[in-house]
């Protein structure tokens, strides 16, 4: 059914509402600007986490495609991989105790903590079909979820920094110091383009792709200056293969409990933001649906099946070999620009995905982006993270004159900011084992938040 155009007031309003369809050549187009706002997040996780690009990009896909089955074609969202697993992934992919694993080995023991991660937010949507958000909120308020979202953009800043001054591998020992010059050069110049990106461009579609256009910018200059200097900061032959296409790399998951203790916890923090992201999705929708005089769609009733699908498309995801994920809020900003919420645009995006991540020759352009143009780019991503943590904490109203409140914060910011730098790898010795930092501060902080909690009238 297609249902572009409807006159109210002698006005043209197009758009196209959750269960509508545009025409096939509309249909592509749209499809291939979700691919093109998703991209570069998607993929930067794959880079710093070191698992495969091309099964993390087959990986988004296919957890798309069940994301919108399992909600029953309903919540026009888009599944990518989560900033906020990143160094829960890397403590378990650079732990001392796997040290003799293959690298896929690996990342099949990570994959492990990403599929049982899954069930943390399946269980989560379940109580609150049962019981409602409110219990939610109990455990998780503001005060402990604004403070986990800190550190997590926090703890990666040491990942940002390495990044950014990392130079190719091969460069001779006397061209080292020259070599590093230039890669901080590269990621100023990644860093400084994709904050004057996002900060002047204001309108349209094209002010969703700071992040596209920076890393652009940074790889162009990654090229001159490697054309220049003869330093290879950019090469085009990561992957050897005498076919155009190829399938990704596909492992299953290793049972390890030090991945569950590692990963799983973190879904608790990306709750909040898919909660976030089904209220917001609501309002654009129904203001849309009310211009066209259609029907109205209750999504922030569908919170509950939302959290179910995220969670699902972790289990998928993991299970195959990708990250830990979530739905993307910069697929949910270009849908509310150009007004496309089709989820059959979403379907052909999650498809085209798939096809991409076998096309060795895009996989090899991907694999060639200079660390210093991630390290730029991380700096910026990284930094924002934090500063969500803030703004929740602000919407919320969260009153930072109460000692519980300060207590909680307190908490959750030293163990999972000392612990992330404080011991290798951000794992906490106590009582003859480790834990990881940022899980350890999670938890912690919803205890103590929950004790201090008791005998408060709600």
């Amino acid at each position: 059914m297609e249902q572009e155009v409807n006159i109210v007031n002698k006005q043209v309003i197009t758009g196209y509402l959750p269960d509508e369809k545009p025409q096939f050549i509309k249909l592509i187009l749209f499809a291939l600007q979700q691919i093109v706002v998703m991209f570069p997040a998607t993929v930067l996780v794959a880079l710093i986490t070191g698992f495969h690009v091309s099964t993390t990009i087959f990986a988004s896909g296919l957890a798309t495609l069940g994301f919108i089955l399992i909600t029953k074609r309903e919540i026009p969202l888009y599944y990518g991989s989560s900033f906020s697993y990143i160094t829960a992934i890397a403590s378990i992919m650079t732990a001392e105790q796997f040290a003799a694993y293959s690298h896929n080995d690996k990342i099949a023991i990570a994959q492990f903590g990403i599929v049982m991660s899954g069930f943390v937010s399946i269980v989560a949507g379940l109580v609150i079909k049962k019981a409602g958000k409110e219990k939610i909120d109990r455990v998780l308020p503001a005060t402990v979820t604004g403070a986990i979202s800190m550190v997590i953009g926090l703890s990666l800043a040491a990942n940002a920094m390495g990044n950014a001054s990392s130079i190719p591998a091969g460069v001779a020992e006397a061209n080292i110091p020259i070599a590093a010059n230039y890669a901080w050069v590269i990621a100023l110049i990644t860093l400084l383009s994709t904050i004057l990106y996002s900060v002047y461009i204001k309108k349209g579609t094209l002010s969703q792709l700071p992040i596209l256009f920076g890393l652009i910018t940074g790889y162009i200059s990654a090229m001159i200056i490697g054309g220049i200097s003869g330093i290879p900061f950019i090469t085009f032959d990561t992957i050897q293969s005498s076919g155009v296409f190829n399938l990704p790399i596909f492992t299953l998951p290793i049972p390890s409990m030090a991945a569950v203790f590692a990963i799983m916890p973190i879904a608790i923090a990306t709750i909040p933001e898919s909660t976030a992201h089904i209220y917001q999705l609501d309002i654009y929708v129904n203001d849309l649906a009310r211009k066209k005089n259609s029907k109205e769609y209750d999504l922030a009733g569908k919170l509950w099946l939302n959290l179910v699908g995220d969670g699902c498309g972790d289990i998928i995801s993991g299970f195959i070999g990708g990250p830990a994920g979530t739905n993307y809020g910069e697929n949910i900003s270009a849908m509310a620009i150009t007004r496309n919420f089709s989820v059959p645009v979403l379907t052909a995006a999650a498809i085209i995905t798939m096809i991409i991540s076998s096309f060795t020759p895009l996989i090899n352009v991907i694999y060639s982006i200079p660390n210093a143009v991630i390290g730029g780019l991380s700096i910026y991503l990284f930094g924002v993270i934090a500063a969500q943590g803030i703004a929740i904490i602000i919407e919320k109203e969260v009153d930072m004159f109460s000692s519980k409140n300060l207590a909680v914060i307190a908490l959750i910011f030293i163990v999972g900011l000392g612990g992330t730098y404080g011991f290798p790898g951000g794992m906490i010795p106590i009582f003859g084992t480790s834990f990881p930092a940022i899980a350890t501060a999670a938890l912690s902080g919803i205890v103590l938040n929950l004790v201090l909690s008791i005998g408060e009238k709600h």
